[in-house]
């Protein structure tokens, strides 16, 4: 074709987001600049587990063979009691294997190599470019071009401009706060969360699954399975309020108390020990003229399901598509406002109940009948017996996804006018990504 419609796009930051946004750019033939804050990629240990809706992002990325064979598949999930840590509901992901030729089942690999994966691929194969220690101070736009305006590592500051930007800077977004200032509307919950990665026989001792969640007022926690060497992420509930160093004073008696086997310290190793607040937020838009917002920038949730990095990776999926059919002439920038609109709805109707629910459920008040009051374990008992019926209600992960394609140019209609990538529309109640930790 002749002239393309733009020429350059910055994306701002290079977090798991902005490096696959980067890398589906890159692919497409599309120039992209990465600026990023830091000197390095984040090396600390975050999520490692991606829900079926991230799944087909990686296809088309061209790393999703690369991650089943650095990392590994999650087939089982299961909901646990804190008194003995027998199974209160639970399912494996084996109907997820082959749907329509793609495995749709969980996968693991911790998102440091994640990040790295992307991050060789995009400037040894497609040329992309990335400039650290680049700290966008603010962004602004006009009819033509929108612009960052970046401090250096020397301390002097320059303007990037590039036709679309894009705010892939997470939770603290200077993209988000430019355009909408300290307003990212929502909550913050009134708990403590303590994230580590543990070395524990979790399977071999006691027979747990590959991702578990034990139900418990006070007690409650996470172990899931994130290496094939035997390392969890164990992810747990404390008391507000209390100092790194109070934590870490209480992370023995809290392990010895809650966990299989009840341990003492040097029967287990603990490599990292993270606290944290979580939030339900999203932000006014996504799209304000040449400038987008995309995964934690735009909308932050509990991390308990997965549902934050799966559905930031959804985000991203979505705005490629966006941007690639302006690219290509199939569509004109009026398509980002539907991205806003779209994926905004997506977080109010599915991530923020969903995610929500997620912590209700583990955190729950009343353990002992929290089975008899959920209608989603309810439902995954009758897929013990039942696999199309699991089957379908799994497919439910898929209902986060949007066809952003279905607004093409003289694109085909779909009858119920909004397309889920191969979804099956599986029943949606309570429906939990098995993606654990983001």
């Amino acid at each position: 074709m002749g002239e393309r419609p733009f020429k350059k796009v910055l994306v701002v930051g290079a977090g798991p987001s902005g490096l696959l946004m980067a890398l589906l750019l890159a692919k497409k033939g599309i120039p992209v600049h990465i600026l990023e804050a830091a000197d390095q990629l984040d090396g600390q240990p975050r999520a490692a587990h991606y829900g079926s809706a991230a799944i087909p992002e990686f296809r088309r990325a061209g790393i999703v063979e690369e991650i089943r064979k650095r990392g590994m598949i999650l087939n089982t999930m299961c909901w646990r009691r804190f008194e003995d840590h027998s199974i209160i509901a639970g399912f494996k992901m084996d109907t997820m294997a082959d749907v329509d030729g793609e495995d749709l089942r969980t996968h693991c690999y911790v998102l440091q190599d994640l990040d790295k994966l992307m991050l060789d691929i995009i400037t040894s194969q497609y040329g992309g470019l990335i400039s650290w220690q680049h700290k966008v101070l603010d962004v602004g736009q006009d009819a033509d071009n929108a612009w960052a305006d970046v401090q250096l590592p020397d301390g002097s500051t320059k303007r990037y401009e590039a036709d679309y930007i894009i705010g892939c800077d997470g939770a603290n977004s200077q993209v988000r706060r430019s355009l909408f200032g300290n307003e990212f509307p929502g909550f913050t919950w009134d708990a403590q969360i303590i994230a580590t990665n543990t070395y524990y026989d979790f399977e071999g001792k006691f027979g747990f699954h590959d991702a578990n969640f034990i139900i418990h007022p006070e007690h409650f926690f996470m172990a899931a399975k994130i290496t094939q060497d035997g390392l969890y992420r164990v992810t747990y509930g404390e008391t507000p309020g209390l100092t790194r160093e109070q934590y870490l004073e209480r992370q023995p008696w809290k392990y010895e108390t809650m966990l299989p086997g009840h341990p003492k310290p040097g029967e287990y190793e603990i490599i990292n020990f993270s606290p944290y607040k979580m939030h339900q937020r999203c932000a006014p838009k996504f799209r304000v003229g040449r400038v987008m917002l995309c995964a934690d920038a735009a909308h932050i949730c509990s991390p308990w399901g997965g549902l934050g990095i799966t559905g930031g990776f959804v985000d991203v999926g979505g705005l490629y598509d966006c941007l690639a059919g302006i690219w290509d002439g199939k569509a004109d920038d009026s398509i980002l406002e539907i991205y806003s609109e779209k994926r905004i709805e997506k977080y109010q109707q599915i991530i923020n109940p969903i995610s929500s629910e997620n912590f209700r459920r583990v955190s729950d008040a009343d353990p002992a009948t929290r089975f008899e009051r959920d209608e989603f374990m309810q439902l995954l008992k009758k897929g013990e017996s039942d696999d199309a019926f699991l089957k379908n209600l799994l497919m439910g992960f898929m209902d986060v996804r949007y066809d952003f394609t279905q607004h093409y140019k003289d694109a085909a209609k779909p009858a119920g006018g909004e397309a889920t990538a191969k979804a099956g529309g599986g029943a949606n109640v309570g429906v939990t990504e098995v993606a654990v930790g983001s």
